[in-house]
């Protein structure tokens, strides 16, 4: 190799390592220090925030996060700080530990240009850049009103203070006094210094305690600390006061599980702000805009809402265990990646080598280029190929998924109408000779039939546009009479439901081009969904007018109904996509319908809606007839423009029911079973209430919430709930049911329109106790009814004996079986216990008294008071026979308060008086 091209060679590589360094350089993003000043790391809230910030600073690798923690003291946090300023950190993190101490050594920072944000406590100076944490005087405020309501304004507090020279410490105690001040009955009576600490805490109250037994309420100002007033009073048996702390932690050890275990009452949440702090800190540094006060939002944990809490805490921490994951994935993608390109700029070095080395190769190495450019063309071809049949296949699947979706609801709704025919016909076949019912019956079928009818209508006509059969027949007419004679079908309806429905127009008379019997269709179907969706006492307004152009008439159909969320209307027209509003399920065929006979028109119709707020469609058709094909228009009709057919079709299901109630209200006799119908369907609730009245107390719920409501307020004997319902579906029902120990004794039966043995599968898993399809027989619905309750009262025969601690009876849920255990162990272990009450057991078994009452009735065939009275008579039979007791000890052994009261009692049970039993 020759000098002259050794010198090319070293040249040529010096350019590309100059070349791979400098993409290096520019690619790198800029580094940072963040400093953290703790002030103390031994609670868990502390800890808790730490961890937080460690959690929001892996998203920048950028970041360097360097961490002192002061132990709780002033002196030795102002040394640290000092400390990250001499490191020169881009920004510091301070908590502090006093706010006087600690304020000189923030403005120095400050006024130095490092930029600072103060999270949790206070400085006494507002010279810093951000301030990170809840507001200390509201948690305060929160917590005294939270013990106004639950001392009902009168009793004995006792405060328990954290650090007295710290803002937290401070702010809680003036936002408490605040909220109680106005209070007269309700005293602070001591306030004991807990320094944040629950051993302090204990050590300061063992003195107080005894002295204070009396005390109504405590209010720590944490949840560490109040957890060391619970074992205070508990470890000197002591009745334990209500109890608020501060903080709200999940964990184990934390306030969250503290309210859930009964340890206190309750807590306001307390925020560490970490994840904040070093969201702040980077908006900071990355010059972007960002609060000064960043107030972290509180609210109170108790006993209703502390388990939606935890599971809320853990669903967040799983979604940080998976985030985490994936971030290790992507740490292994980058060392992929990294690796990748460095044998991607070692073949650069290799190639540049080659063309330096083999110069005589040149001629073939361009040749291999252009063959390897074609083919780089080709796989591009291919691969674009690819990608488009993938996203056909991907459409074509969806279009298929949304028509089968369509068609098995559309025969859902064909199964409701079909069993409300079916199961009145039935009844007239068997004889029905009420003349009450017999009209009822002829009008639920007339109703349902109409509805069948529009529902193949809309099916007729959707495909007739499909196949592009369905043809304009447009004639002049005058729109506004048009319009008028489709108002006047719905005149009755309004004034029924006092809905204010009128049209406003500057016309008198307006003469359009139009397809009478198409246009009809679609002016009563936007009717017919503004009154379905408009509430009693609101109104409808139709306008017609004529654009500023003059080129178009346009029909608007407004109402102040429940509105529609953004994602519905921007559906709204798409065929297939079935809306669900409130409590009202659409076909997926009407507005689509609509749509496309507007678009035969050259016409448009657009959708405007606000949840709440109502909703307005507008309808625009071209003035003239330029706009027409010759073979689309017709001679004048000299029929009614309006469709009898379809005024019958579109305003039946409107029509006001009047429910004759007098063969129901006629049976005054107590029902000894209740029955709750969930089914969104008015008609079909209305017809098997009426049907299941007679024997059973019929209660109702239209939707899948209030049916759950419902149920826990009532506990019934037996539900039917149809599996399609608002809110919340019927499966999920049946599971919530099922695993509930307030209504898992209730046999549930699942009436709906989903035949599918899948769905059969599917209910018999979640537990249900009978799975009906649509169309059903009522008469095996109602001996399916009795087979249910019969079972039910057998097992309540089984359990009204001694329970064997053997059972394993198939026929018993388990969480029944554990109730009853629970329940009969509870009893037992206070036999002796005269005070032993309903209240009792209800508290412990968190339990409301009606639902015990309830429960134990369903499952034991027996008064709760009667089965403990029982129980402590068995007991003395049991004394007395081989225990060498006197009358007045067995007497008090098993809970009674006198021996006088025992021995009227056990006479009045067993005919003998307890003396004269002992002796034989």
């Amino acid at each position: 190799m020759s000098a002259s091209l050794r010198n090319s060679f070293f040249i040529i590589l010096s350019i590309l390592a100059i070349g791979i360094g400098a993409c290096n350089f520019k690619n790198k993003p800029k580094q940072y220090l963040i400093g953290f000043s703790q002030c103390v790391e031994s609670d868990l809230w502390r800890k808790t925030m730490l961890e937080e910030m460690k959690r929001e600073l892996s998203f920048y690798p950028n970041v360097t996060f360097t961490y002192r923690e002061a132990d709780g003291n002033s002196e030795k946090q102002i040394k640290q700080v000092k400390e990250l300023l001499s490191e020169r950190v881009d920004i510091l993190i301070i908590s502090p530990n006093e706010a006087e101490p600690l304020t000189p050594i923030v403005e120095e920072a400050y006024n130095g240009g490092t930029p600072v944000i103060v999270v949790d406590r206070k400085v006494l100076s507002p010279l810093f850049n951000a301030y990170v944490g809840a507001d200390n005087y509201q948690i305060g405020k929160l917590a005294g009103q939270y013990a106004v309501n639950l001392l009902k304004g009168k009793g004995k507090i006792l405060e328990i203070t954290g650090l007295p020279k710290s803002t937290p410490a401070i702010e809680r105690d003036r936002g408490f006094s605040k909220a109680i001040k106005d209070q007269p009955s309700l005293q602070i009576v001591e306030k004991v210094n807990g320094e944040w600490y629950k051993q302090r805490t204990k050590d300061q109250l063992a003195f107080l305690a005894d002295k204070y037994k009396d005390v109504s309420l405590v209010f720590a100002q944490n949840d560490m600390m109040a957890s060391g007033v619970y074992e205070v009073f508990t470890n000197k048996g002591l009745a334990v006061p209500k109890i608020i702390g501060v903080d709200g932690l999940p964990g184990n050890a934390a306030g969250m599980q503290f309210v859930a275990d009964k340890m206190i009452t309750a807590t306001m949440l307390y925020p560490t702000g970490g994840e904040e702090a070093i969201r702040t800190a980077m908006k900071i540094l990355n010059k972007e805009e960002y609060k000064k006060e960043n107030i972290l939002q509180t609210t109170v944990l108790d006993s209703t809402n502390v388990r939606i809490m935890q599971l809320q805490a853990s669903k967040v921490a799983s979604q940080q265990q998976s985030i985490e994951r994936q971030q290790q994935m992507l740490e292994e993608q980058q060392k992929i990646y990294k690796s990748q390109t460095t044998s991607l700029y070692i073949l650069v070095f290799l190639l540049v080598l080659a063309v330096a080395l083999g110069g005589f190769l040149l001629y073939s190495l361009q040749l291999n280029r252009k063959i390897n450019k074609k083919l780089q063309l080709q796989n591009l071809e291919i691969s674009d190929q690819k990608n488009q049949l993938i996203e056909m296949s991907a459409r074509a699947q969806a279009a298929n998924e949304a028509k089968v979706n369509f068609f098995t609801n559309i025969s859902h709704e064909f199964r409701t109408p079909l069993t409300l025919i079916l199961a009145p016909l039935e009844e007239l076949l068997n004889g029905g000779k009420n003349q009450q019912n017999l009209s009822r019956n002829l009008n639920l079928i007339h109703k349902n039939v109409i509805r069948l009818l529009r529902l193949m209508n809309q099916l007729m006509d959707f495909r007739k546009i499909e196949v592009d059969k369905m043809r304009l027949r447009a004639s002049e007419n005058d729109l506004i009479a048009f319009v008028s004679e489709i108002m006047h079908s719905y005149q009755s309806i309004a004034n029924k439901r006092n809905i204010d429905l009128r049209m406003i127009t500057n016309e008198r008379r307006m003469n359009v081009w139009f397809d009478v019997n198409m246009l009809d269709k679609v002016i009563f179907n936007l009717l017919s969904n503004a009154f379905k969706f408009t509430k009693d006492n609101g109104f409808v307004h139709l306008y017609i007018n004529t654009t500023d152009d003059g080129k178009n008439a346009t029909i608007k159909v407004q109402d102040n109904g429940i509105g529609m969320a953004e994602d519905v209307v921007k559906n709204i027209f798409s065929i297939f996509y079935q809306g669900e509003y409130e409590n009202h399920k659409g076909s997926g065929l009407g507005l689509a319908l609509s749509k496309e006979l507007i678009k035969l028109h050259k016409g448009s119709i657009s959708a405007k809606s606000e949840k709440w707020k109502g909703t307005v469609f507008e309808i625009s058709l071209p003035l003239g007839k330029e706009h027409l094909e010759k073979q689309d228009m017709v001679e004048r009709v000299t029929s009614p423009l309006v469709d009898y057919e379809d005024e019958k079709v579109y305003t039946t299901d409107l029509e006001v029911r009047q429910t004759p109630n007098s063969d129901i209200e006629g049976i005054k006799k107590e029902k000894e079973y209740s029955i709750l119908i969930i089914e969104d369907n008015a008609d079909l609730r209305e017809f098997l209430k009426n049907r299941l009245a007679t024997e059973y107390e019929v209660l109702e719920a239209e939707n899948g919430s209030s049916g759950l409501q419902q149920s826990f307020d009532t506990v019934p004997d037996l539900i039917i709930s149809d599996i399609v319902i608002p809110e919340q579906d019927g499966m999920s029902l049946v599971n919530i049911f099922k695993t509930d120990i307030r209504t898992s004794h209730i046999p549930i039966i699942l009436l709906t329109g989903k035949a599918n043995i899948e769905h059969q599968i599917e209910g018999m898993k979640n537990m249900a106790d009978a799975y009906i399809t649509k169309p059903f027989n009522v008469q095996f619905l109602e001996e399916t009814i009795k087979s249910l309750l019969s079972n039910r009262a057998r097992l309540k025969e089984h359990f009204t004996s001694e329970l064997p601690s053997n059972l394993k009876t198939q026929t018993v849920g388990k969480i029944d079986r554990k109730f009853v255990s629970e329940f009969t162990s509870l009893v037992e272990s206070n036999i002796s216990n005269e005070e032993f009450s309903v209240e009792e057991i209800c508290k412990i078994m968190g339990i409301s008294r009606v639902q015990l009452y309830r429960k134990v009735k369903a499952l034991m065939n027996v008064n709760v008071n009667d089965y403990i009275l029982n129980t402590r008579l068995q007991k003395a039979k049991y004394f007395l026979q081989h225990e060498e007791l006197s009358i007045s000890e067995i007497s008090y052994k098993v809970g009674f308060s006198s021996p006088a009261y025992f021995s009227t009692v056990f006479k009045s049970k067993f005919g003998v008086s307890p003396k004269t039993f002992k002796e034989k």
